[in-house]
């Protein structure tokens, strides 16, 4: 008999999943030029050149002990160091090799981010919509968590409800940025009055507030705009970063988490974050891609690729009557339901083969999640069947 927490999670498997496994399923039957899967966000860029040119010289020139080896459980000295000058020289921030712990991806790292910080029953306040498996990472340390209510008109923080939503059980913060789902960066006036918020409740209730910043999209911007760096606004952040879409590795599980000096208990903090990447099982990020990213630190996949995806479907989609919310960052688009439950428009898509994310999953229900992350082809070969959609949907 399984636990009683995996047959939740067995029963209630995620939906994201669940349309992947059935896209590959109608590839199967329709052919997979016919079917067009916009359920994953799996980078469909490759990686950049110098990821593969640095794997091969690793794999020729270096000690193969000490390359698949294990090290401090915080990783590789050398590579910590280089992913700090890197931020350094990029944010204008003054962080040293201890400052950073090498993680298996942005969600090993929140894992272990909690790990450090959560009591059974504190609470973990998250900005709807979220990545679903936040609510999975909250309930793996028996924390409670907390939604703020969606903002649907700018899909910023629903400020006044967030600042009514912390209690003296509070302990962190999850926030994304930029979104997934929405692809929505949250601007720099909005990480101010968080940061302000935050500030002035720890005062009030004499307690320390973690804000813990998901940023594995980081990178993906396409309008120019600025994504804040919040370690510059409120001290105690932890910030959780992810080479899986910024590099196109989301196989390799390579990440980091980066603790300020500001950050209350810094250095017990920075400890306790060490050893839950020991005792959650990870015991270290894996050796040979901390070594590769710390030779590409200043690499990007191809964005201009995910661009030309966005500015295709948001054309396309407006034009053919759907409201849709344009993303300035990441691969996602939110499209809002032609139909009140959402869940009827992501069969009614289906029948397109058009497979698409009920907002629900996303604690954001009316809307439907888009991940362009796919080939040029499918965006466009798909757009015939968003027209038939959007025909039976009576919308204009």
């Amino acid at each position: 008999m399984i636990s009683k927490k995996m047959q939740a999670l067995v029963d209630n498997n995620s939906v994201v999943r669940v349309m992947f496994e059935e896209g590959r399923r109608m590839a199967a039957e329709y052919g997979a030029e016919n079917v067009y899967d916009f359920s994953l966000g799996n980078p469909n860029v490759p990686a950049p050149e110098k990821v593969k040119e640095t794997v091969e010289r690793l794999l020729r020139e270096e000690d193969p002990l000490a390359l698949h080896g294990y090290m401090n459980n915080a990783g590789f000295e050398d590579v910590r160091e280089k992913v700090a000058e890197s931020l350094n020289r990029r944010f204008e921030t003054s962080f040293h090799g201890r400052n950073i712990i090498m993680t298996v991806g942005a969600a090993g790292g929140l894992n272990v981010a909690l790990k450090a910080l959560i009591n059974p029953g504190d609470e973990v306040v998250a900005f709807a919509p979220f990545f679903l498996e936040y609510k999975n990472y909250v309930a793996n340390v028996d924390g409670s968590l907390v939604v703020v209510s969606p903002d649907t008109s700018t899909f910023q923080p629903d400020l006044a409800d967030f600042e009514a939503k912390i209690t003296p059980e509070t302990r962190a913060v999850i926030i994304n940025n930029p979104n997934n789902p929405t692809g929505v960066i949250y601007s720099e006036e909005t990480i101010r009055k968080i940061s302000s918020i935050l500030e002035e409740k720890g005062k009030e209730y004499d307690t320390e507030i973690f804000l813990i910043s998901d940023e594995p999209y980081r990178e993906l911007v396409y309008t120019g705009a600025e994504v804040p760096y919040l370690t510059k606004y409120y001290n105690n952040t932890i910030v959780g970063y992810s080479f899986s879409k910024t590099l196109s590795l989301p196989g390799e599980r390579i990440g980091y988490l980066v603790v300020p000096d500001e950050a209350a208990d810094a250095e017990r903090l920075i400890q306790a974050l060490t050893i839950a990447n020991r005792v959650l099982g990870f015991v270290n990020a894996p050796s040979l891609f901390q070594k590769v990213v710390a030779e590409c630190l200043e690499e990007k996949a191809d964005i201009a690729y995910y661009k030309r995806n966005r500015d295709l479907l948001h054309e396309a989609l407006t034009k053919y009557g759907f409201e849709v919310v344009k993303p300035d960052g990441a691969f996602y688009m939110f499209i809002k339901s032609p139909t009140e439950d959402e869940k009827k428009f992501v069969e009614a898509a289906r029948k397109h083969r058009i497979l698409l994310v009920p907002g629900s999953s996303f604690l954001c229900p009316g809307y439907v999640r888009l991940a362009y992350c796919v080939s040029y082809e499918t965006c466009r070969n798909s757009l015939r069947e968003f027209e038939k959609l959007a025909g039976e949907m009576d919308l204009k």
